[in-house]
C-alpha cells in the first residue's frame, strides 16, 4: 500500500516548510539570539562519501532549491506548534521567528578551481546557523532523485519493519529500549523520512520510540520533537574565550538561558576526557546526563559512569543518550551492556531514515571560523575532526594535552 504524505506540497521544492528543521537548531538560536547575536560566523559544507566525491553536476539544481529556501517564513500553525509544546523558549524569540526569513547574500554554492562543489555560509551567527539543516538535506536528496530516479522503496520497507520487529522483540525479554529519530539531514528524502517516523509512531509505544528531531513531523504526527545543543556553540566560544574554557563558559550561559531545561550536556567537542576534566561536580549535578557522538561507546559509558562515582553522584539518577552513527544491533548491545548502571536512549539517524538498499552519502556542514577567527571540533573519531588552520588545531590539541597532565604550554 503507497504511503500517504501528510505534508501540503505547493511544488516539488526538497524543503517546504522552515520547520522541517532538527529542533536543536531551534533551540541554539534562542540561545544564540538572547547571549551572542553580534557573532559572525562561516560554515563549510564537505563530502565524506567514498566513490562520490563530485556532485557538481547538480550545482544549478543545489541553488534553484537555495533560492526557494530563501523565500520561505515560518507559518502560524509551525510557530503555535513551537510555542505550545516547548514552554522554555521565550516570547520575543518566538516573534523573531515570525519575522526570520534565510537571506540569500548569505549562503554561496559554486565549482572551486579543482572542480569541486562548495558551498558555504557566511554572516551574523543568528541568520546563518540554520542553513546547516536544510542544505544537508537538499544536497541529499537532489542527488538521491537524480541517481536513483522513481526508486522502489520495497526494500527500505522490509529493513525498517525488521528493525521495528527486533526492538518489539527485545522489549517482550524484559529490557527497556527508547529511541528517537534524529535522521532528518541524512534522509533518503524527504518522503522516506516521513514514512519511516510514521511507521515507527505507529508500531512502537511512546515509551519506545519517544519522538523525532524534526518539528514539522513531530506536529504532523502527534510526537515529541527532541534536541538541545551542537557542537557549533562549544567552537563558536573558542572565539569568544580561552580556548581551554569554551566549555564550562556555553555550559554555563546554557544553564543561565535554559534554566534547567534542556539539560543533556555534548561531550565531545574538545575531546571527552578534556570535557569530564571540565565537568566538575557543580555541572554533574546541574545537567541531566550527557550525548556520545564520537569515540567508542561502552568506553564512553564506562567513564561516565565512573566519573559520576567520583563525584557522588548515582549514576542512574542521570541520562545518556548515544548518537554516533548507530544502528539497531548496536543499540539494543549497548542497552544490554548498561542495563541497570546508566540509563540510557539512542538518538538513531542514518540507519533509520537512509537505510534503502543504497549507499547514502556521508556529507556534512561545519562552522569553521567565527569573528574572523578559526575555530575547531577535536573529536575522539578523528574522521569528524574540522578545521581550516593546521596551526590553531595543532595549538588545541598540545594545549588540552598538556591541561590534562597538569602542565603549563607556551607557544
Amino acid at each position: 500500500m503507497e504511503f500517504k504524505s501528510r505534508i501540503k506540497r505547493v511544488n516539488d521544492h526538497v524543503i517546504q516548510f522552515l520547520t522541517s528543521i532538527d529542533f536543536y537548531k531551534i533551540t541554539m538560536l534562542q540561545f544564540l539570539l538572547h547571549r551572542f547575536p553580534a557573532v559572525t560566523s562561516r560554515y563549510k559544507y564537505k563530502n565524506r562519501t567514498k566513490g562520490v566525491q563530485n556532485l557538481v553536476k547538480f550545482l544549478s539544481e543545489i541553488n534553484e532549491e537555495l533560492d526557494w529556501l530563501c523565500t520561505l517564513r515560518f507559518q502560524p500553525f509551525e510557530l503555535d506548534h513551537i510555542n505550545k509544546n516547548a514552554k522554555f523558549l521565550t516570547i520575543d524569540f518566538i516573534y523573531f521567528l515570525k519575522l526570520f526569513q534565510l537571506n540569500r547574500e548569505w549562503i554561496k554554492a559554486w565549482v572551486d578551481d579543482d572542480g569541486n562543489l562548495c558551498i558555504e555560509s557566511a554572516g551574523p551567527i543568528i541568520h546563518v546557523t540554520l542553513f546547516e539543516i536544510y542544505v544537508l538535506k537538499i544536497v541529499e536528496e537532489v542527488y538521491t532523485r537524480n541517481v536513483y530516479p522513481n526508486f522502489d522503496l520495497t526494500e527500505g520497507r522490509e529493513r525498517l519493519k525488521e528493525k521495528l520487529y527486533r526492538i518489539l522483540e527485545f522489549e517482550k525479554s524484559g529490557n527497556p529500549f527508547r529511541f528517537a529519530d534524529f535522521g532528518g539531514r541524512r534522509c533518503f528524502s524527504t518522503a522516506w523520512h516521513e514514512e519511516a517516523v510514521a511507521t515507527a509512531a505507529a508500531k512502537l509505544k511512546p515509551t519506545t520510540f519517544v519522538g523525532t528531531s524534526d518539528v514539522l513531523l513531530s506536529y504532523l504526527y502527534g510526537i515529541k520533537f527532541i534536541g538541545t545543543m551542537a557542537h557549533e556553540i562549544f567552537q563558536m566560544a573558542q572565539s569568544l574565550v580561552r580556548s581551554l574554557d569554551s566549555q564550562t563558559f556555553i555550559l554555563n550561559e546554557w544553564a543561565k538561558e535554559y534554566r534547567g531545561n534542556l539539560g543533556i550536556a555534548l561531550t565531545d567537542t574538545l575531546g571527552f576526557d578534556k570535557f569530564l576534566y571540565d565537568f566538575d561536580k557543580y555541572f554533574s549535578k546541574l545537567y541531566d546526563g550527557c550525548r556520545h557522538d564520537s569515540g567508542d561507546p561502552y568506553i564512553w559509558g564506562d567513564k561516565l559512569i565512573d566519573h559520576y562515582k567520583k563525584m557522588d553522584i548515582n549514576p542512574m539518577t542521570k541520562s545518556s543518550v548515544f548518537s554516533d552513527g548507530l544502528n539497531f544491533p548496536q543499540a539494543i548491545n549497548l542497552a544490554t551492556y548498561f542495563n541497570n548502571r546508566l540509563p540510557v536512549s539512542f538518538g538513531i539517524g542514518t540507519n533509520f531514515t537512509n537505510d534503502v538498499g543504497v549507499t547514502p552519502l556521508q556529507i556534512v556542514m561545519k562552522i569553521v571560523e567565527c569573528n574572523g577567527m578559526p575555530v575547531a571540533k577535536v573529536s575522539d573519531t578523528p574522521a569528524k575532526t574540522m578545521c581550516e588552520n593546521d596551526g590553531y588545531i595543532d595549538y588545541l590539541r598540545k594545549s588540552i594535552k598538556c591541561q590534562l597532565k597538569g602542565k603549563s604550554f607556551n607557544v
